[in-house]
């Protein structure tokens, strides 16, 4: 059976994706899910253990050997992506039916555990494959169920959002396909490793050129980097609570993880970085993203899209700390990925509490509901305390990472531009907290009360765990550390 898990890990949500649609009526689907979601979660948790214990995990899928067959191959950095996309897919699931109820209709809801487990399917898929084809198709299935999730939302703003989205990412999508095309043009396969090493002998070519170029473009659409995020701010805005802590805390991610994947396992530290320069075009682009979102966040009244914007800039402490390209460096980005997917998750459900009661994340209809809603924005500031990085939570040990990471560069102006960052966040976060508890309760503020517990609990657990991960930091920042090494070790 361990044998199996690399398999199980897709199977499981992607053959439980239709049979969603079979059962159709919500008091059995949504269950079926939220079980299916956890059992997924198990089965990212025994393969860390594996890959822990044994080193790296390869399977061949119906037995066809490497590099003719597709193969799941599982290391440490994608199985700590495994773990945390899985382990944040389980926990929204259990927190969506209040929220369902309310934003989405009934007669919906059996579609929505359809879409939301074929999401999940791609991107474990896209985390787990070793095939360069099945990323792609890996990631066209998750973005295209990520669309109709979008398109969910209840307010008409939600359609012209998912469009622009399929829009952009469809440019992204074929962008990446052409990279692919191009790389198995030059080198006669598909499988990530065998590449890595027929790689050498044509690296000079025009063609690989193009290839990479394809790449970075279309991975930097899919994971929003600035100034490639027009899509994410209306997209998160406006899609159902439940979609946009999902997205959220998710799909960029796995993004990022592609970017590490391609840059150093597939093309190399010496050619994409040393060669090409390509950390010298990514870190303006980080910083930009970083100061620039940040700057837009503080004047957004809709908390939802304040939090994207807020999203973009976290994307770019990730892909600062990828262009170092040290060690240091390189866990910081990884263990951000990790610890923004649980901040801005925990956010985004804390919003959805307060959309369930308010039916509005608006500044002036959130006045004063600190005072209806005490546990819900107490975890709201928990969460904003990690995004400002305050010690002893998730994204002070992110942030410490990359200012250490610019110091051993010499890049002392990088680390105050971090710093600075922070300050932002402040005064981003301090407007709900100021909104929340310190202004007279608006007229829906008066009327509403407390979330039920079956939202605040999975709430809590997530923004809770910022502050476990920001005092004992060797589960998270020790298994990114490992990862980051055996990166800058490649695949050749």
């Amino acid at each position: 059976m361990i044998g199996q898990l690399p398999a199980l890990q897709v199977v499981i949500p992607l053959i439980a994706a239709p049979l969603c649609i079979i059962l159709r009526r919500r008091g059995l689907a949504l269950p079926f899910a939220v079980g299916v979601a956890w059992l997924t979660f198990a089965v990212s948790v025994a393969l860390l253990g594996e890959v822990i214990a044994s080193g790296v995990v390869s399977y061949e899928m119906g037995g066809w050997a490497v590099p003719w067959g597709i193969e799941y191959r599982v290391d440490a950095l994608n199985a700590f992506v495994l773990l945390f996309v899985s382990g944040l897919g389980a926990v929204v699931l259990t927190y969506a039916p209040r929220s369902l109820a309310d934003e989405i209709p009934p007669a919906r809801h059996y579609l929505f555990c359809s879409l939301y487990l074929l999401c999940l399917a791609g991107l474990l898929g896209i985390a787990i494959t070793g095939d360069l084809f099945n990323v792609f198709v890996f990631l066209e299935i998750s973005a295209l169920s990520s669309y109709a999730l979008i398109a969910q939302g209840g307010r008409r703003q939600a359609l012209p959002a998912a469009f622009q989205y399929l829009v952009m990412g469809t440019i992204g999508a074929t962008f990446i396909l052409i990279g692919i095309g191009l790389m198995y043009q030059m080198t006669g396969t598909l499988n990530m490793a065998d590449m890595a090493a027929r790689l050498p002998e044509v690296e000079g070519n025009r063609t690989v050129l193009v290839a990479f170029g394809f790449l970075t473009v279309g991975i930097g659409l899919k994971m929003a980097l600035f100034p490639l995020h027009v899509w994410l701010p209306n997209a998160y805005a406006y899609a159902p609570s439940v979609v946009s802590a999902f997205i959220a805390a998710t799909a960029t991610k796995v993004s990022v993880y592609i970017l590490l994947r391609f840059m150093f396992s597939v093309f190399g530290l010496e050619f994409s970085f040393l060669l090409l320069g390509l950390g010298r075009a990514l870190m303006p682009l980080a910083l930009a993203g970083i100061v620039v979102a940040s700057t837009v966040a503080i004047f957004q009244q809709n908390v939802k899209r304040m939090l994207a914007y807020s999203s973009v800039a976290q994307i770019g402490y990730m892909v600062l700390g990828i262009s170092f390209a040290t060690t240091t460096g390189l866990t910081g980005g990884i263990v951000h990925l990790f610890n923004h997917a649980l901040i801005k998750g925990g956010l985004f459900m804390a919003m959805g509490c307060v959309m369930l009661r308010l039916h509005s994340v608006d500044l002036e209809d959130m006045a004063g509901i600190g005072r209806a809603m005490p546990w819900t924005m107490a975890a709201w500031a928990l969460g904003g305390l990690g995004l400002i990085g305050v010690p002893a939570t998730a994204g002070f040990i992110s942030k410490w990472y990359l200012i250490q990471a610019a110091l051993e560069e010499y890049s002392v102006l990088i680390a105050v531009l971090v710093l600075f960052s922070s300050l932002l966040a402040l005064v981003y976060v301090w407007r709900v907290i100021e909104t929340a508890f310190f202004r007279e309760p608006s007229e829906r503020a008066r009327e509403a009360r407390e979330a039920p517990l079956s939202m605040l609990i999975p709430t809590w657990v997530l923004l809770g765990a910022t502050v476990f991960f920001g005092i004992y930091t060797r589960y998270s920042a020790g298994v990114a550390a490992q990862a980051a090494e055996a990166l800058l070790g490649g695949l050749r």
